[in-house]
C-alpha cells in the first residue's frame, strides 16, 4: 500500500504548476472567459493538518475534469482552475474534492466575474476564505436565492406561466428538454427545475456538450481509470457520478456526436455507467434536463441525432422565447443587470434608453443584453442616455466575412466628417475593450496593446467615463 501511495505521489508532482505559471494560466483563462461570455471558477485546497500537497493530490485528481489544472500555493496548499465553471459547478466540484480527498481539507471557492475581474482579486478572495464551504452545506442555491436571480426573467405573464409549468414538472422525475436560442436563459430555467425538485439539496451539474472536444466527451461524462488511454495519468470522476442523486444539465445536447449519443442513451436506459478503462459497473440516480438551440426534429430527419435518444430526452419539452418576443421584460432585466454590475450604485437607465434598446433585434438575447448594459455603464457612468445606445450597439462582432470585392463596411451619410467618424470608432473600440476587461483599465490597455497612461489620455479626450484600476 505504501508503495502504491508513493507511486501515485510521484506521478502527481509534474501535474502541479508553479504559482507564477498558474497565475499566467488564470490570466489566459480569464481572457477566454471574457471573449466567449463564460464563467470561470477557482478552488483553494488547504489541508487541516500539516501535510505536503503530494499526499492528497492523487485523490483530488480523480474528481477533477480533464480541463482543470492545479497550481502550488506554498508547499501544503493547492489551487485549482476550473474553466467554464459557474458558481454551482465550482461549489459542486469543491464539495466532491473535499469528500474524495485522502486528507481532511478546507475548500474555498471563487468565480469570475462575480468575485473579481483579474487574477489578483480572485486570488485575494480565495486567500480571505470568505467563500469556504462549510461542513454539511448544500451545493445548490436555495429556492429563495434562485427566485431572486430569476425574478427579472419571470416579470411578464408569459414567463410567469412558463416558470409555473417548470415548477410543476420539477415535482416529477421525468426528463425535461428546454428549447431556446443561444443566450435566452436555458440554464436559469434548468436550475429552476432543479431547485423546485426533491433533488434540490443534491448537486446540479452542468455540461456544455458543444464546448467539449469529441475525443473528451465520453471521459467527461463517464470518467476514466488511470492508464485508460494516453495521458490518463489518474482516475477522473465523470459528470454522471458527480450528479448522482441530483440533476445533470446537458446544454447544447444537439451537438453530441452519434457515437456519444449511443452511449448516453444506454446510460439513461440502464442507470449504470462504466468509467473508460474500468470493469466495475456503477449505479447512478440522476434527473436529466437537456437543452438545445437546434430543431432536433430536423436533426433526427437528417440522421445526425438519434431518434430513440430524442424521445428519451424530449419527454416534457419547454419552449423558451427569445428576448425580442418578450420585450415587456426589458426594463426589469436592465435594472437587474445594472444592479448586479454595480450593486451599491447601479447606473440609471431612463425610459428613452429602454425604448432605444427595445428597437434592437437582440440576436444574442439576454447574454447580449448583459454585454450592452455593461458597455453602456462604462460609456455613461452613473447616468445612461438614449444618445449612447447606438454607439454601444455598433460594437459587434461580424457574423460573416464580406464577399470578395465587397467592402468590409458601408458608409452611411449621417452628417459626420472624417474626424468625428474616427473619434466615434476609437470611442467604440475603447468601450469594447473596457467591456471585455470588465471595466479594468489595465486589462483594456493590454487588449489594445497600449500602455495605461496612453489609454487614460484617450479616454479623457473622448469623454469616456468609468473604468477602474483593479
Amino acid at each position: 500500500a505504501l508503495q502504491r501511495e508513493a507511486s501515485a505521489i510521484h506521478a502527481a508532482a509534474p501535474l502541479i504548476d508553479s504559482y507564477e505559471r498558474f497565475v499566467t494560466r488564470i490570466d489566459d483563462e480569464l481572457t477566454r472567459a471574457r471573449l466567449f461570455g463564460r464563467s470561470f471558477g477557482l478552488l483553494r485546497l488547504r489541508p487541516l493538518s500539516a501535510v505536503h500537497v503530494s499526499r492528497f493530490t492523487p485523490s483530488v485528481l480523480e474528481v477533477l475534469r480533464p480541463v482543470d489544472r492545479l497550481g502550488a500555493f506554498g508547499s501544503s496548499e493547492l489551487l485549482v482552475s476550473l474553466p467554464e465553471a459557474d458558481d454551482a459547478t465550482t461549489r459542486s466540484l469543491g464539495k466532491a474534492v473535499r469528500a474524495k480527498s485522502s486528507v481532511p481539507l478546507a475548500v474555498s471557492t471563487c468565480v469570475f466575474p462575480g468575485d473579481g475581474a483579474d487574477p489578483q482579486s480572485l486570488l485575494a478572495v480565495l486567500a480571505s476564505g470568505v467563500n469556504t464551504l462549510k461542513r454539511g452545506q448544500t451545493l445548490a442555491h436555495s429556492t429563495k436565492a434562485l427566485q431572486s436571480n430569476a425574478g427579472p426573467l419571470v416579470n411578464s405573464e408569459r414567463m410567469r406561466a412558463l416558470f409555473a409549468t417548470a415548477k410543476r414538472v420539477a415535482a416529477t422525475r421525468i426528463p425535461v428538454m428546454i428549447n431556446g436560442e443561444t443566450g435566452s436563459g436555458k440554464e436559469v430555467l434548468a436550475r429552476a427545475v432543479h431547485e423546485n425538485s426533491q433533488r434540490s439539496k443534491a448537486p446540479f451539474v452542468a455540461v456544455n456538450c458543444a464546448a467539449i472536444a469529441a475525443t473528451l466527451i465520453e471521459s467527461t461524462l463517464f470518467g476514466h481509470e488511470r492508464g485508460a488511454f494516453t495521458g490518463a495519468t489518474d482516475r477522473r470522476i465523470g459528470r454522471f457520478e458527480l450528479a448522482d442523486g441530483g440533476t445533470l444539465f446537458l446544454d447544447e445536447v444537439g451537438d453530441l456526436q452519434l457515437e456519444a449519443q449511443a452511449k448516453l442513451l444506454r446510460v439513461l436506459e440502464s442507470g449504470e455507467i462504466q468509467r473508460i478503462g474500468g470493469e466495475k459497473t456503477l449505479k447512478v440516480d440522476i434527473r436529466v434536463v437537456a437543452a438545445t438551440n437546434r430543431h432536433l426534429e430536423e436533426s433526427v430527419a437528417a440522421g445526425t441525432f438519434r431518434e430513440d435518444l430524442y424521445f428519451r430526452l424530449n419527454v416534457f419539452p419547454i419552449e423558451l422565447p427569445p428576448l425580442r418576443e418578450r420585450l415587456v421584460d426589458l426594463t426589469a432585466l436592465v435594472d437587474h443587470l445594472a444592479a448586479r454590475l454595480r450593486p451599491r450604485r447601479p447606473p440609471r437607465f431612463s425610459p428613452d434608453v429602454i425604448a432605444a434598446l427595445g428597437a434592437h433585434a437582440w440576436p444574442g438575447n439576454i447574454r447580449e443584453l448583459a454585454n450592452i448594459v455593461e458597455r453602456l455603464s462604462i460609456i455613461g457612468g452613473d447616468e445612461v442616455t438614449a444618445e449612447m445606445v447606438p454607439r454601444a450597439l455598433r460594437v459587434t462582432v461580424p457574423t460573416a466575412s464580406p464577399a470578395p470585392g465587397e467592402p468590409a463596411m458601408r458608409l452611411v451619410d449621417d452628417g459626420r466628417g472624417l474626424t468625428d467618424r474616427l473619434d466615434d470608432f476609437e470611442r467604440d473600440l475603447i468601450s469594447a475593450a473596457l467591456t471585455s476587461g470588465t471595466g479594468n483599465i489595465a486589462e483594456a490597455a493590454r487588449l489594445l496593446k497600449t500602455d495605461r497612461g496612453n489609454l487614460y489620455r484617450r479616454m479623457r479626450r473622448l469623454g469616456i467615463r468609468g473604468g477602474n484600476d483593479g
